[in-house]
């Protein structure tokens, strides 16, 4: 309750102009601004004025000031537009997965009043080299901000040369989250159809709604004590599902909550250049708030059992039970009887292990879709995650800033070979890497980490998340830089080099060995290491993953239970079907997804022609 501001001692705020108080507030998170706003009547009122949120909104530093007064047009007020921005700003970075081995990258950026989730398509280098790029992408998903600052998720998928967007909603995003999670949710209905998350996801509610009120709302009150007991009873996460059931609940869901893409909604997800007109793309944003809101986050559990019935055949004139259903189609995965009471009995370390379809799904009379940005334990080898092999989830890599005494920490992308920069006739299909250099210290040594996150070669050379250096920044080397200019015939300036070693062959392809190597610092702000023995050269520069999504070319996206997280075990490139796919057209060359769909691609949003752009060889 908001007392007087006579008995809360905010005389000496209030007295504050407008303009000193917003510094003062410089100070304070968006959660302390809105504690401060339940002090007292007038406090609230000047904690409410849409300069001090535009402030917050500033310091949370998302986007630039220019962006923000654009964002604000499209939302209630800057209030609304801080508690969008604060919820999704852990969001943003560098996700990765170990499969495929030549990468899996999807990187954060955003959008329009949105954030973009762009999967970086292993490559060639392009014919305007690393720094003009373009590259290839294509969407995963997008969170995009409603006019009250609440999020909208929408997952990417294409299923039979046809574009499909799955609405869904955000089940919570953790301020340090780690790991972000693809997962299925019941959902039942209450206060006049409204549908409601499950209890069963104890402590996974929206952290946003926690930091911003503590308040409870007041149709939280007019809950009965049984529905609050019932709710209270199932406690069981999607996590402990197995994994073939998880892997059938995401693919039965999305098949019925798909929409197909409008010509509208097929748009790009963000503006690719300064001054852009804006217009088709608050159309865009419009369209997918509709599609959100027209019910089609969650299907009927009824109607899941027709879908079952006509996909799978089992028409039974004996009623089962719906976790039945789902153990009659797993019965070829899982090599379980299916029926409920009859069978061999398994033991009680078995039944602990996983939970049953009926006991996930009892807490609903619906289900549907969302994403989960959560924090959990993850220990890490060499600045890569050990990631778990049977989840639907992204890993986020801790970006260190590029300071002083880490100058060169951030990501970075190189080819093979020297002279450095753009392809040359005799050498016109470099791979592209992207490296994400960090600093750790190890027995009282300072060193730079160089971790391969993608390559563009056709088939692996090396594990995804392996150091192709490692160099000690106490210890200068020696060795001579055998080059005196690049190919343009541009003088080299050498700044510092640094002793190390650079990944080999090894014990087979998982555990690569090391061989000695310098890396090489130049003026320009160049790197470049070599190995001693071999000569073999590999030159980085730093690169803006933002602005090279924006002058790059985006392809149509995998189906729906791979487009997220790529599960089968490969090590050759899974986006080869898109080599041909840059002039426009469709590409005749197809290729086979793990659902044993053939799919052909083609460019669904273009800027430019980059019929010159290869992928797959080198």
């Amino acid at each position: 309750m908001l007392s007087d501001n006579k008995t809360c001692g905010s005389k000496l705020l209030l007295a504050l102009p407008d303009d000193v108080f917003a510094i003062v507030t410089r100070s304070l998170t968006p959660k302390d601004v809105f504690n401060l706003s339940m002090c007292c009547r007038s406090l609230n009122l000047l904690a409410s004025s849409n300069k001090i949120w535009l402030t917050q909104c500033e310091m949370l530093g998302v986007i630039p000031h220019k962006d923000l007064i654009e964002w604000r047009k499209g939302v209630n007020s800057y209030k609304a537009l801080c508690r969008f921005l604060f919820n999704v700003e852990p969001i943003i970075g560098i996700w990765v997965h170990q499969n495929p081995e030549l990468g899996n990258v999807v990187y954060v950026m955003p959008g329009f009043i949105s954030v973009v989730g762009c999967r970086i398509i292993p490559q060639e280098l392009g014919p305007l080299g690393i720094e003009e790029g373009p590259i290839l992408w294509s969407p995963v998903f997008e969170i995009v901000g409603d006019v009250d600052g609440s999020s909208v998720f929408i997952y990417h998928g294409r299923e039979r040369d046809i574009n499909y967007l799955y609405p869904g909603s955000v089940k919570g995003v953790e301020r340090n989250c780690n790991v972000l999670l693809l997962e299925v949710e019941p959902r039942q209905q209450r206060n006049g159809g409204k549908l409601v998350h499950s209890k069963s996801f104890v402590g996974t509610t929206n952290h946003v709604e926690k930091d911003f009120s503590r308040k409870i709302c007041p149709s939280e009150r007019g809950f009965c004590k049984s529905q609050r007991l019932n709710e209270h009873k199932s406690s069981v996460p999607f996590s402990r599902l197995a994994f073939a059931d998880r892997r059938k609940l995401i693919e039965t869901v999305t098949s019925q909550i798909r929409v197909k893409v409008s010509q509208a909604a097929d748009g790009l997800s963000f503006p690719c250049s300064e001054g852009e007109n804006l217009c088709n793309l608050r159309e865009r944003r419009l369209q997918l708030i509709q599609i959100y809101k027209r019910d089609h986050t969650q299907s009927d559990l009824g109607e899941i059992r027709k879908f079952l019935d006509n996909a799978y055949g089992m028409q039974s004139s004996k009623k089962k039970s719906f976790v039945g259903y789902f153990r009659e189609s797993f019965k070829h995965i899982i090599g379980k009887s299916s029926s409920i009471n009859g069978g061999r009995k398994s033991s009680s370390s078995e039944n602990n292990k996983y939970a049953q379809f009926q006991e996930f799904l009892r807490s609903g009379d619906s289900i549907g879709l969302t994403l989960h940005a959560s924090n959990s334990r993850l220990s890490s080898y060499r600045a890569w995650p050990n990631m778990h092999d049977s989840k639907f989830a992204l890993y986020k890599l801790p970006k260190q800033q590029a300071l002083t005494g880490q100058q060169h920490a951030g990501l970075w992308g190189g080819t093979f070979g020297w002279p450095p920069g753009k392809p040359s006739a005799d050498k016109p299909g470099k791979a592209l890497f992207f490296l994400l250099l960090s600093y750790a210290e190890n027995q009282g040594q300072r060193l730079l980490i160089g971790t391969k996150i993608l390559e563009g070669t056709h088939y692996v050379l090396h594990p995804n998340g392996s150091a192709m250096f490692i160099v000690n920044i106490n210890e200068p080397s020696a060795e001579p830089f055998p080059f005196n200019s690049d190919g343009d015939s541009k003088f080299l300036d050498l700044k510092e080099a640094f002793g190390g070693e650079g990944i080999a062959n090894g014990y087979g392809f998982r555990y690569p060995g090391s061989k000695p190597g310098s890396l090489y610092v130049f003026e320009d702000g160049m790197l470049v290491f070599m190995w001693k023995e071999s000569r073999a050269v590999l030159t980085l520069q730093r690169v803006n993953m933002e602005q090279l999504l924006k002058k790059g070319e985006r392809v149509p996206p995998l189906p729906p239970l791979g487009n997220f997280t790529y599960l089968t075990k490969s090590y050759s490139n899974v986006y080869a079907g898109f080599s041909n796919s840059l002039n426009h057209t469709s590409s005749s060359r197809g290729f086979f997804m793990e659902n044993g769909v053939e799919e052909t691609s083609g460019v669904v949003a273009t800027r430019k022609s980059l019929s010159r752009i290869r992928i797959g060889r080198i």
